[in-house]
């Protein structure tokens, strides 16, 4: 079984021990981390000039302007509150700021929270698309995203009255790309069989849907597309 993360484990490793020692009442210590994601995505960590018990936290995105499209700040809203920085960190597409001193007794961890924060702006795409679900087809029309999340990949999701569409075109350029690959439609395999409820998963080289016509999507002999096709009873809540 292969499990995907879907929190920053870096991030919460190097957090997880500033708010335990902030919550033990231990002297607050002086840092500064820049991390980067697999995708090209860039975490920043530090504590705030002159102020050691104010941790800042920034993530960089290229594609954060085609996610504000679908409302990713109104949901980072939500998921972070007061701790949303308005004035953001120079290249930064979102930045949040923790006081070590006013975490409340009891308070869940924030450490993990903040490790959210990249799936956070991503999920409101698909939490946009779900709700043009439920508005039903008159509601949706033709609506559809196209997220450039890496230099020649793509996501597209669409809605339509009775599913929900996702796709990822992504290019396998080496050997150990496409073992990964088998592996990878080899789970999903195994899932819909153990699972009747499981989403469908649909796979092509080189030939795109007919969705993608029409969009700036990554297309080309090399491009693989793996579709995932969501229908009311996936989207329940």
């Amino acid at each position: 079984m292969i499990y995907l993360e879907i929190q920053n484990s870096g991030v919460e490793k190097l957090l997880l021990p500033k708010f335990e020692s902030a919550k033990q009442g231990l002297k607050y210590e002086k840092f500064d981390y820049v991390l980067a994601d697999f995708d090209g995505v860039l975490h920043s960590l530090h504590t705030v000039h002159n102020d050691k018990s104010k941790i800042m936290i920034s993530i960089s995105l290229n594609f954060y302007s085609e996610l504000q499209d679908y409302r990713a700040g109104k949901l980072l809203g939500r998921e972070y509150g007061e701790h949303l920085c308005e004035k953001l960190e120079n290249g930064a597409s979102v930045s949040i700021i923790y006081d070590l001193k006013a975490i409340p007794p009891g308070h869940g961890q924030p450490a993990s929270q903040i490790a959210l924060l990249k799936i956070n702006c991503f999920s409101a795409v698909f939490k946009r698309f779900f709700e043009f679900h439920v508005l039903g087809e008159e509601a949706v029309g033709s609506k559809r995203a196209v997220i450039h999340y890496r230099t020649d990949e793509t996501l597209f999701v669409r809605a339509l009255a009775d599913r929900v569409t996702v796709m990822f075109s992504t290019v396998f350029k080496d050997p150990d790309d496409v073992a990964i690959r088998k592996v990878f439609l080899q789970e999903l395999t195994e899932v819909q069989r153990r699972i009747h409820r499981a989403p469908q998963v649909l796979y092509s080289q080189g030939t795109p849907s007919t969705e993608l016509q029409g969009t700036s999507a990554a297309v080309g002999d090399n491009v693989a597309y793996v579709t995932f096709v969501l229908f009311p009873r996936h989207l329940t809540e």
